[in-house]
């Protein structure tokens, strides 16, 4: 079997390491694995790497987006490219992780998917297959997607437009283009993803739900005094954040609002700030850069008392699995699929923006004994994410979309 995905990042990122994942569980079996990928995200891979465009290209397609809300109809030339690749290479499924990312032209891509009728599996990270701009609505209370977007009140967030809003004519042109593949089957990593999608414009296809999923061989509870003192947290309680990019969107706001209500004994560290963030933290809160070295990033994990996820718009966050993994409890906001992973052994869920909220539930955490979650929350991850759990329902779900199509 030869499966072809195509991801904005090659195994970095949720969805980058996410297809790195599937293809390393299907080579294991024997299968050929191909990803697509845009040449700004990239990290070593074990499937074949196909590099969609260049550095020149990805930049003039964000400029397309910024100053005409063109988002994915740049690349055009790229997109041909790749679909020559695709031909020659005759893949048994094609998996879709990523449209948008700077990197693909989506009405030809999808003119190409109808036209040669393979069986699509198109998995949503999230929201921007079916609205006229946003990947996320929740922030702004925005329901005009399920109608017809019109007026963005989200412009400038992601994929952002510093002029134009051309939302309105984004949305009819989508609702053609992501509408009419024969075979195409959609994945939403959450139940809260699949209820939107049911009503939205892309309702008429099949939704399979299926989480994403951790690699418990790597983040797994394991001695972290040297972590401890490397970052110097002592016997402070260790609160940790871990974003691939922190924003207002992720909670970078709320953990600086925390870090006031929380007392001296503990100490807040979050991974994946830049520099220009970490200059304007509070004192105890210690700023770590994003890294790509899973094994160090684990043992911060293992290290933690506590995982705090204020993330205000998300689908199925992984790093929500990789505490869990870890034996660390989790605390996260009531937002989109992120209480999916939890239950009441493992973690809480507060409302969205009650850091007050956020600071009891740490508390109550201590109160117990940290230790008491870390078998629960170990146990939970290896009974239902583990990577090789969501890699076998793909695999499954790909045999069952060949078989169809050859009948």
């Amino acid at each position: 079997m030869k499966i072809l995905q195509i991801s904005s990042t090659l195994n970095t990122g949720a969805p980058g390491r996410i297809a790195e994942e599937i293809g390393l569980y299907l080579k294991s079996l024997g299968h050929s694995s191909y990803v697509a990928y845009a040449d700004i995200g990239r990290n070593g891979s074990s499937s074949n790497a196909i590099k969609v465009g260049n550095k020149a290209d990805f930049y003039a397609h964000v400029l397309l987006t910024r100053i005409f809300d063109r988002h994915a109809y740049g690349s055009g030339f790229p997109t041909r490219k790749l679909i020559n690749q695709i031909r020659s290479i005759n893949p048994d499924v094609i998996h879709i992780h990523n449209v948008h990312g700077y990197y693909l032209h989506m009405r030809i891509l999808f003119d190409y998917l109808k036209q040669a009728q393979k069986p699509v599996v198109y998995t949503l990270h999230d929201c921007w297959s079916f609205t006229g701009h946003c990947s996320y609505f929740d922030i702004v209370g925005c329901e005009k997607w399920k109608t017809g977007c019109y007026e963005c009140p989200n412009k400038k967030a992601y994929p952002a437009s510093w002029l134009i809003d051309r939302s309105k004519k984004n949305y009819v042109e989508k609702k053609v283009i992501f509408n009419g593949v024969k075979n195409l089957t959609l994945v939403t990593p959450s139940k809260w993803l699949a209820g939107l999608v049911s009503q939205s414009f892309l309702s008429n296809y099949s939704v399979e739900v299926i989480n994403n999923g951790v690699n418990t061989e790597v983040f797994k509870p394991m001695g972290s005094a040297h972590v401890r003192e490397k970052y110097g947290v002592g016997d402070r309680r260790l609160i940790l954040g871990v974003a691939y990019q922190w924003s207002p969107r992720k909670g970078l706001n709320d953990f600086i609002t925390l870090s006031k209500l929380l007392g001296e004994d503990y100490q807040i560290i979050l991974v994946g700030l830049d520099d220009k963030q970490q200059h304007k933290l509070p004192a105890n809160i210690r700023g770590i850069k994003r890294t790509e070295n899973v094994k160090v990033l684990a043992e911060i994990y293992a290290a933690a008392d506590v995982f705090v996820n204020p993330t205000w718009q998300d689908n199925f966050p992984t790093t929500n699995l990789e505490a869990m993994a870890s034996g660390t409890p989790v605390v996260t906001y009531n937002t989109g699929g992120s209480p999916e992973a939890l239950d009441s052994q493992t973690g809480f869920v507060v409302d969205k923006g009650d850091v007050n909220g956020l600071k009891t539930a740490i508390e109550h955490i201590f109160e117990t004994k940290v230790e008491s979650f870390e078998m629960p929350c170990r146990q939970r991850a290896l009974n239902l994410f583990k990577t090789e759990h969501s890699s076998a329902k793909y695999l499954k779900l790909y045999e069952e979309k060949i078989t169809d199509y050859l009948l």
